[in-house]
């Protein structure tokens, strides 16, 4: 029998590690190639899906923009008739508005000439009723006390 040296036992192990290694590597490489063709196939799947999407959502907004047009005439049509009503309120007003307070201030005065006022004894006669003064503060309220005071 022959011995073997330790340079032989060295060559052997190192040749076993890259034995070893290079397994390992094959493997690594297989699996790479493996998801690298998923990877290949996923992305071609998405692919032919994005297309039908994107033309989807083209037509979307396509859509939507002549649904914004429309609404945009509407608006300025809203908007146009909302100036005429406002210069027909201001015409009306102005043409009626004078004449229409001076006729009911007119009948509130033949009324009150012709009808005359009870007193405070019920009685129709020319003195009229004698209304109670208020005070009126904006924001503050008046305690009961103080309101029975005044008349």
């Amino acid at each position: 029998m022959r011995k073997v040296s330790g340079g032989e036992v060295a060559g052997i192990l190192v040749a076993v590690f890259w034995a070893i290694l290079v397994s390992f590597l094959a493997v690594a490489l297989a699996r790479l190639a493996q998801t690298l063709r998923a990877t290949t196939k996923l992305v071609a799947d998405v692919t032919d899906q994005a297309v039908p999407l994107l033309a989807d959502a083209s037509a979307a907004v396509r859509s939507a923009q002549t649904q914004i047009d429309r609404v945009d005439a509407i608006a300025s049509d809203v908007q146009e008739v909302t100036s005429n009503a406002s210069a027909l309120s201001t015409t009306v007003a102005s043409t009626f508005g004078g004449p229409l307070v001076k006729v009911a201030a007119f009948g509130y005065g033949v009324r009150r000439a012709l009808g005359g006022r009870k007193d405070e004894g019920g009685r129709k006669g020319d003195v009229p009723a004698k209304s109670p003064r208020r005070t009126v503060i904006v924001g503050r309220t008046v305690p009961s006390a103080r309101r029975g005071k005044r008349k």
